[in-house]
């Protein structure tokens, strides 16, 4: 089995429960990783017997433009579209950070992380 890391993934999108969250938008970084077998590829150095992780960055950057009010909704919809789309991911934990988040304090970054297995 292996692990592939993507880190530190940067969008500008427009999540919040505010109204000027909608508008004004913010930026994110947002962190995958994936669990899946990297045995064979690491024998055949062919892409197609591994996970593409060019696929993996664009659907979180796909997700990531569809507004939502809370960021667990748009973890759980990039993590349903991976298990959806890579059959080969028995593991995911992502992390989504939004970046300097209005809540009224000098906060870096406010973070949920989910992980989820394959049924």
């Amino acid at each position: 089995m292996g692990i592939i890391k993507l880190k530190n993934i940067r969008t500008y999108s427009y999540h919040g429960c505010l109204i000027e969250e909608g508008k004004i938008g913010s930026d994110y970084a947002i962190d995958l990783e994936v669990k899946t077998d990297l045995r064979k590829s690491s024998i055949s150095d062919n892409l197609e017997d591994t996970v593409d992780y060019v696929l993996l960055n664009q659907i979180v950057v796909e997700e990531m433009e569809i507004r939502a009010n809370l960021l667990e909704q748009v973890a759980h919809r990039i993590i349903k579209r991976i298990f959806d789309e890579v059959a080969a991911i028995s593991r995911i934990t992502l992390a989504v950070s939004k970046l300097n988040p209005p809540i009224g304090g000098d906060v870096e970054a406010v973070t949920i992380e989910m992980e989820e297995y394959r049924n």
